[in-house]
């Protein structure tokens, strides 16, 4: 069978199975994912079951830890009132009317050396402690928020690894990159948090139970006086402390591979120690702000796993899905019909992306795969604006796309209560929002700043 075929046939028992049928999402994805083994002509039908296995594995070994070291942090923030604290302090700065631009901000800065993720783990608390003392109004606009400034820099400012590894293959100075890339980023997330506001006014959804504390209990702390609260640093620790391990690696591995300093960085700064060393201190807050013992500690630790297990279990099955996919072969051909279109090289880096992030579900493969095709391209080409503005078109392209092969899809899903239809038209279009921004002002300054 074809494989695009076998594409539309795994989107359409997506889409049956979980918005028609009902079906759990988890299940749904993970029989998709066999669906598409048992489609795939390259597959004997005996490796079809060990082949999910081995993707869905993968993923729970990448993100499970730091999955469950969030949900800890998160439940943390929420019972000690960290999360309030902070979110007093962003609308006290900001005004109430805007206080979701820090949000946006939040999410621009700490989504250039952390996966953006990582970031929405850490800030979707705040998002909902937001929406909690303004009476569970502007839901959308708050958690859309952390994705507007999230999702830009994620995709065009290394050193993540997206755009780190489009600099390497394509032959671009990474400063340049960095540069134009927080200029791209920058016009998306404003754009991205325009679309926030109109679509949180339009959909008009209120604040939704989701994993960790109900809104019962969210409203009880949303209420608490001042000096029932830590103080602001102290509520920032929780964070800080993990972004602060991150970086360090991310700075390491930049400019001093291969020291002693790289290699304890690199332990730091894995993601799922990183983010147990913020579990630890979220505890330690949380132990000194509300005088809990150990053992009472384990009741919210207990709480924050078993939220957990849902995300990682649905991620994970996205990340199954999208695997299969890749490996059903869809992603080469469509690079291959991309490549014999004969269009302009910033037009097809953004399409070659693009088409990857929907067969595949990953942004980050969709750019080290449309990267890897458009070298060769680049080499031959006698280009009158320089090539970090094709680097900007692939991560452009690499942000449209996100369904429900996507593991940031489910996450979102998750993390915020809404629907899979809400979710497909808040989160996606979101992206498709930064995505065409993005695109626009890469070609903008490819004829403005044509050789920097």
């Amino acid at each position: 069978m074809h494989p695009i075929l076998i594409l539309l046939i795994a989107v359409a028992a997506v889409f049956v199975l979980i918005i028609r049928l009902r079906v759990n999402a988890f299940v749904a994805l993970i029989s998709a994912a066999i669906l598409i083994g048992i489609l795939s002509p390259d597959m004997a039908i005996n490796e079809v079951i060990p082949a999910v296995g081995e993707r869905f594995g993968g993923i729970v070994g990448r993100i499970g830890i730091a999955i469950a070291m969030a949900a800890i942090i998160g439940q943390c923030l929420m019972e000690s009132g960290a999360a309030d604290r902070i979110t007093r302090r962003f609308v006290a700065w900001l005004g109430e009317k805007h206080s979701s631009l820090s949000l946006v901000a939040s999410g621009y800065v700490l989504s250039i050396p952390v996966f953006s993720d990582t970031v929405f783990y850490l800030l979707v608390p705040l998002a909902r402690s937001m929406s909690a003392r303004m009476r569970g109004k502007n839901y959308v606009l708050n958690v859309l928020s952390i994705s507007a400034g999230g999702s830009a820099t994620h995709v065009y400012v290394p050193p993540t690894p997206g755009p780190l590894v489009m600099a390497a293959t394509l032959g671009v100075d990474l400063g340049i990159v960095i540069l134009v890339g927080l200029c791209v980023a920058l016009p998306s997330s404003f754009c991205g948090w325009l679309y926030a506001m109109w679509i949180d006014r339009k959909l008009n959804i209120p604040m939704r139970e989701a994993p960790g504390l109900s809104l019962d209990e969210l409203a009880k702390i949303a209420t608490r006086s001042e000096d029932e609260l830590p103080s602001f640093w102290v509520s920032m620790t929780p964070i800080v402390v993990p972004v602060i391990f991150i970086a360090a690696n991310t700075i390491a591995n930049t400019f001093y591979k291969e020291t002693e300093f790289a290699q304890l960085t690199a332990f730091l700064g894995n993601p799922s120690f990183a983010l147990l060393a913020g579990a630890v201190v979220s505890l330690w807050v949380l132990a000194r702000q509300n005088r809990l013992s150990l053992k009472q500690l384990a009741i919210p630790v207990e709480e924050a796993i078993k939220s957990s297990g849902v995300i990682i279990l649905i991620t994970a099955g996205g990340g199954a899905f999208g695997g299969m996919l890749v490996q059903a072969g869809v992603g080469e051909v469509l690079g291959k019909w991309a490549g014999e279109l004969g269009m302009s090289l910033m037009l097809l880096g953004f399409l070659l992306a693009m088409l990857v992030k929907i067969a595949q579900g990953s942004g980050t493969v969709a750019m080290i795969t449309a990267s890897a095709i458009m070298a060769p391209l680049l080499l031959s080409a006698d280009l009158a604006y320089h090539p970090v503005y094709v680097l900007m078109s692939i991560g452009s392209g690499a942000l449209i796309g996100t369904w429900m092969n996507d593991s940031g899809f489910w996450v979102f899903r998750t993390m915020t209560g809404l629907t899979e239809i809400e979710t497909l038209q808040t989160k996606s279009v979101l992206l498709v929002v930064l995505g065409l921004t993005g695109f626009a002002v890469s070609l903008l300054g490819s004829l403005i700043f044509p050789l920097i």
